[in-house]
Formats: structure tokens, sequence, C-alpha cells
């Protein structure tokens, strides 16, 4: 007698709640891809058009080309760490011990997210300054923490340190800057900084400090790092970016740097989250380093892309708002349009050919008060090209 096979049971996805129901799409995906799709100029998302030093692509080739290619350090070649310990006492005047205060990345997204994992628990409140770049909110979230938002001061973007007092309670854990300033372009000086050190040497508040635009200060300033102040150095995460700084944001490595005691904190969440960081990249860095010349030029050489660029945006109808770092330039759009920010950059895309951010996915409630981003880490005939079709509007 035949048998009828039982029925397969049937395939399910189990339900769950997500851990971030608010988190979507990216504005800088979907507009890279709206860009893409109708062939504008792609100012939006913040990455050069450009390639890097040849000489550092061939450190790297040597690396690997040296047998460079198993697992490094966990926290990084010590060669690498050494580098970026020199570069911040020469620079800055504050003097990491490589081997305890300096740790390998994978990029400065992964050291915001490894930081905020470590010492933010549930319950613990993270103040962050709208508006900011946008994996602070989510990283936080992840970690059971509170988001606290503090608005900048709308139009100068500059830290109502009034408001980050009466943010800061009994559950502050961590306060979160950035200088020079993704999106707006703001340096934060050194008066800032002794207001800040200030304001929290009564308080056990962490600092993380992402200065990933840190060699992209203009008009002979000096970047403000929390390294050079000793109260704030003494709590701070200082992060970086190697992507940034040398034009290869596709190869992900970036920098932490602070005290024995958090670091030691920082390097428990990394090793299981990460473990380590591609060899050959941190050999050739490691190697790359000995020269300082190429990042010490890096101020003079997006000013210039700057100056172009505001040059050509002062013949359209957009008004330009200052740009004191970074290599974005915001621009306020009320003389040109009604639209909303978002509204505007898909209409900019689709029938100017030029993509740009509405600021507004920078803050938390979607704050629109009428500016959007362009990046302008581009080539000069890029530049040309956008403001030709700038000019239309």
């Amino acid at each position: 007698m035949t048998q009828t096979p039982p029925a397969a049971p049937k395939a399910l996805t189990p339900a769950l709640h997500s851990k971030l129901p608010q988190v979507g799409t990216t504005i800088f995906s979907v507009m890279s891809a709206l860009a893409q799709e109708h062939g504008a100029v792609n100012l939006g998302q913040g990455f050069p058009d450009f390639a890097c030093d040849p000489a550092l692509v061939n450190a790297v080739t040597q690396a690997m080309q040296a047998g460079h290619n198993q697992y490094p350090p966990m926290p990084g070649i010590p060669a690498l760490r050494e580098a970026v310990a020199r570069k911040i006492e020469v620079l800055h005047g504050h003097a990491y011990d490589p081997a305890q205060e300096i740790t390998i990345t994978a990029g400065a997204t992964q050291a915001i997210l490894t930081a905020v994992l470590a010492v933010v628990r549930p319950g613990d409140e993270v103040i962050v300054l709208d508006p900011c770049y946008d994996s602070y909110a989510p990283n936080i979230v992840l970690a059971g923490g509170t988001v606290v938002r503090v608005p900048l001061v709308p139009g100068s973007f500059r830290p109502d340190f009034d408001a980050i007092a009466r943010a800061i309670g009994p559950r502050t854990r961590l306060l979160m800057v950035n200088t020079p300033h993704n999106p707006s372009g703001t340096v934060w000086s050194a008066e800032d900084m002794q207001t800040l050190e200030e304001l929290l040497a009564p308080t056990e508040v962490l600092l993380l400090s992402d200065e990933v635009y840190e060699h992209m200060v203009f008009d002979g300033a000096d970047h403000q790092s929390v390294a050079r102040f000793p109260g704030l150095a003494a709590r701070s995460f200082v992060v970086s970016s190697f992507g940034k700084t040398f034009h290869v944001t596709g190869w992900k490595v970036g920098t932490v740097a602070a005290p024995a005691p958090l670091m030691a904190e920082f390097r428990k969440v990394h090793q299981f989250n990460v473990f380590t960081v591609n060899t050959p990249m941190q050999h050739g860095l490691a190697a790359y380093l000995q020269n300082p010349q190429p990042y010490l030029q890096l101020p003079a050489f997006y000013q210039a892309k700057r100056d172009l660029f505001r040059q050509g945006l002062s013949t359209t109808r957009l008004r330009l708002l200052p740009s004191t770092g970074t290599y974005f330039q915001c621009v306020d759009i009320s003389a040109v349009t009604d639209r909303t920010e978002a509204d505007f950059c898909m209409w900019l895309t689709r029938e100017v050919g030029v993509a740009a951010i509405p600021l507004s996915a920078f803050y938390g409630d979607g704050f629109d008060q009428g500016i959007v981003r362009f990046c302008f880490a581009k080539q000069d005939a890029t530049l040309h090209e956008a403001i030709r079709r700038l000019q239309r509007l």
C-alpha cells in the first residue's frame, strides 16, 4: 500500500519588532540613485570624484606583495597607531599612548557606533546637536539610550551653550559634537572649546568628538581638536577618518583616540563587531603618513575648490551661507522656490540636473528652513558643469 508523504511544513518567516522602526533608506542613497537615473551632477553624497594619490595606492600594493594579508592585531598595526599618535601630538600637543589609547577602525561610522555601544546603557541620555550626521541617533537607540536633541543656532549653526547646559541632567552619559560640521560647514573656535570645557568640568558626561573633516579648515584658521584641551581630552573619544583625508572613502579606515580607561571599554566592543581592519591598507597608510605634506596641504586644496564653487554660485539666485570648513556648501533657496527642501532637491535633480541634499534630513524633526547642501569635493570640471546648470535657476 502506497503511503502519502506528509505535507511539507509551511515556510514561515517569523515576525519581528524592528529595533529601528523609523529608519528607511538614507537620503544620500535616494539622491544618488535619482542623480544616476537623470544624469545629474551629483553634489549630494559627500565623496570625491577624483583619484587619490598614486603613492598611497602603491604603498598598499607593496604591503600586499610583501605578504601583509592576514589578520593584524585587534587594535591596529603598531606602525599605524604610532603614526596617528605622532600626528596628533605634533598638530595638537596631546600625547596619546599608541599601545593603549589609539585604535584603528573600519571607518568613522563604525568608530562612532562602537564608542556609543561601549558607554551608553539603557536609560542613559545622549545629547546630539541638530542638524547632525544621520548615524548618531540610530546608534544611541541601538545602545538602549535616549536621544536628546539640542538645536544649533538656526542660520549660524553655532553651539547654543545655554541650551546644552539645560539639557544636561543626572541621566546624561554622553555629548556628541562635530567640528568641522557636517552639514553646515561651520567650525568651532578655541573659545567654543573652552566654553565646553568649563561647562562639562563639574559633570561626569563623556564626549564624542567627530573630527573627520579635521584637515578641511579654511582662511588660515586652525582646527580646534578636543585633544588640545586637557579637560575635554580626558573625557573624550576623538574620531577621525583616513577616507575623508586621503580621498579614499571606500576604504573605510578610521581612527579613535581616547584615554586608556575609555579605550579599554571601546576595544571590548570593537573586537566583537569588526575585530580588526584591512591589513594591507593599514600598512600602506602607515608608510604614507611618514610624509605629512598630503594632509598639511589639504586646507589649501579644498579652499581652492570652495572658492571656485562659491564664485560660480554667486552668479545664481541661490544665497550663499558661510563655509569655513568641510567640503560642503550650504545655500538658502528662498529666492528661488517655495518648495520644501526635499521637494526642491528632487526637482533640482530631475529638471536642472544637479543633486543636492536637504538640510531637513539632518534634523530629528525634519526642521525645514529653506537650506540645501552641496558637496564641492569634485573635479573642477564637475563643479563648472554644476554651476552652468544652476545658472538656469
